[in-house]
């Protein structure tokens, strides 16, 4: 299988082209090392050391419980924005086949958009057996993305406590409740309510129930000192309601985050997960653990790519040929 250039992808979605979306991550996918070393070249080029800025796109991490609603709020939210004017690209992270591992393109089917509508381009991702509720390219892919789309969605896994690392890679995290499902507070109990930017009840056409739901978060939100995190009722049944106000929560949510410095951080450590999946724990150590690792790139200059950051791990670590991009 031929490799497309890093440099050449990295082009196109600066000037613009939505088009080489499924080519990049056809490349981001690929393992063997001429795919990686071009994977390097495609961040390098579109980090924001090189385009002078961080990429535009509104990065919009979407996780919940299995059987919340995620597709069909999918479908509405994409409707949204596109009648807003703005394109969007949806990295649905399905669960790996146990023959293949790859993708079992679930979610993907069951969101509904035009097949002729080339703002929208959607993308199934194999979740494999990477925890955290995100496939390996996910984040990179996210990453490039986010230079040409105006809102990239990273739909995860609904597996529950294991998705928090969904954090790292959006700007705005999204959780979704289903009203009367019987979870709702021993949901709001897991590790997963540490990480919510905004929450959506889904089904608010049910009424009491919906809003008995909405109460609970809350509260449940006061009792651990949340101010902050906005909750949003949503149905999808027509007409749909609640959408604007929800795509207006989270650009609220955007302007008021620090996006150059949660991003720097998430790829400070992005670089050091990269470093021990690559090398070892055993690695890790000799350069004194994660915390070891973060030192060693506190000096890299804050808007380089993770290749970068983790070639000056493995010089630091004393391993030979780093992939990196070239200067």
């Amino acid at each position: 299988m031929s490799i497309d250039s890093g440099a050449s992808l990295a082009r196109g979605l600066r000037d613009g082209d939505l088009s080489v979306a499924p080519r990049l991550l056809n490349l981001v996918e690929t393992q063997t090392p001429a795919a990686r070393e071009q994977t390097a070249i495609l961040l390098d080029q579109l980090s924001p050391a090189t385009l002078g800025h961080e990429p535009a796109g509104h990065v919009v991490g979407v996780t919940g419980p299995p059987g919340a609603g995620k597709s069909t709020l999918l479908s509405e939210l994409i409707r949204t924005y596109r009648e807003g004017g703005r394109s969007v690209a949806v990295l649905a992270v399905d669960p790996s086949s146990r023959r293949t591992g790859g993708s079992l393109l679930g979610d993907r089917a069951r969101i509904e958009v035009s097949p002729d509508d080339e703002g929208v381009f959607i993308r199934s991702t194999a979740a494999a057996d990477r925890l955290g509720g995100l496939a390996a390219a996910t984040r990179s892919a996210a990453q490039a993305l986010a230079v040409a789309f105006d809102v990239v969605i990273v739909e995860t896994v609904g597996v529950g406590q294991s998705e928090t690392d969904v954090a790292d890679v959006a700007d705005t995290v999204v959780v979704i409740v289903q009203p009367g499902s019987g979870d709702v507070l021993q949901f709001l109990k897991s590790g997963i309510m540490e990480i919510p930017d905004v929450l959506v009840i889904t089904k608010a056409d049910l009424g009491r129930i919906a809003q008995r739901a909405k109460s609970d978060i809350r509260a449940a939100l006061r009792s651990i000192g949340d101010r902050t995190t906005k909750v949003v009722g949503v149905s999808s049944l027509p007409p749909s309601s609640g959408f604007e106000e929800l795509v207006e929560a989270l650009d609220r949510h955007r302007e008021r985050i620090d996006v150059p410095g949660h991003r720097r951080n998430a790829r400070r450590r992005a670089a050091v997960d990269d470093f021990r999946l690559e090398h070892g724990a055993q690695a890790l150590r000799r350069i004194g653990g994660r915390r070891g690792a973060l030192r060693v790139i506190d000096d890299a200059p804050a808007d380089v790519a993770v290749p970068r950051l983790v070639a000056q791990l493995e010089r630091a670590g004393g391993i030979a040929d780093p992939i990196v991009a070239a200067d």
